[in-house]
Parts: structure tokens; sequence; C-alpha cells
């Protein structure tokens, strides 16, 4: 069987992911509205393997880089959410002046992406900093879906 290519689906589902994403969909209603485009050999598991992040595979740079001081620290925010935790990195054995990134996570917290990004940016000769605003509610929990749900009470809080 071929692999699936971005050519083979239709912007629907794309649209479709980008509601899910973006806490427009549940997951029940993302996956039901998504077999409507299994058609053939292009199953619901293979559309979701297609849309749905891979953070192992796409991995640029490794967490324990030699060349860079990657650790991650806590900070306290006291008119933001308290205690965040965040991960800071720098290109190690420079004695230069640098400048600086925040790299900022989107609805799912600081998930292996946002991570490499900010590695990726340090390499390139930036201190970065890239927080988890999901830390008051117990950080990125591993998967993205978790991260959305909290993401949304974060919101709801923040709206009350």
């Amino acid at each position: 069987m071929k692999k699936l290519q971005k050519e083979d689906i239709k912007q629907e589902v794309f649209d479709l992911y980008d509601a899910y994403a973006h806490n427009k969909l549940e997951r029940r209603e993302f996956v039901e509205r998504l077999s409507m485009f299994a058609v053939g050999s292009i199953t619901v598991p293979a559309l979701l393997s297609f849309l749905m992040p891979d953070y192992e595979t796409t991995r640029r740079i490794a967490a324990d880089d030699p060349n860079l001081d990657s650790k991650f620290i806590t900070y306290n925010s006291p008119k933001g959410g308290g205690e965040i935790k965040a991960l800071l990195s720098k290109p190690k054995n420079t004695t230069e002046k640098l400048g600086g990134i925040v790299v900022v996570h989107e609805n799912r917290g600081l998930n292996p992406y946002i991570e490499d990004t900010a590695r990726i940016a340090a390499l390139e000769g930036f201190i970065t900093i890239a927080p988890d605003a999901l830390s008051p509610l117990g950080g990125y929990p591993g998967n993205d879906d978790d991260g959305r749900a909290m993401q949304r009470i974060k919101r709801q809080q923040r709206d009350a």
C-alpha cells in the first residue's frame, strides 16, 4: 500500500483537524466526522496517523545535545499563573552576548515539538526560554488530548 500523502487528503480534513486542535470539537466528534473521509485504502487510523503529531520521529535536536546547556527551571509569575515550569536553553561554552527568544506554545502545552524548537533556536546562537502555560494545572500531561483539555480549563478559569 502506498504511503498517504498530503495530496491524497481533502482540505476539509485539515479544516476538521484545525477545529479539533483549537478546542472547537471534542475528540469523539472529530473522529466521527473524520470517518466520512475514510474511503478505499484511506482509513480513519491512516488519517489520524497522518494528522496527529509524531514527536519522536520528527525531533531534530536531542534533549542532551552536547552543544547546549539546556535545563528545566521554575520561575514565579505572581500576576500570571504562579509557579511556571520552562525549558531554558543556550549554546554551551559561549562568552558573547546573546539575543533571547521566548518560544510560546499554543493550546497543547510545552510538548516535545516546542522543546525541540527552543533547542534549535539555541543552537543558532540564542538564549531561549519555553514556558509551559499549563504549569498551574500540572504541566503538559504527555499527550495533546489532555493538554487541550487542560488549556480549556485554564481558559475557563481566566474568563470566570
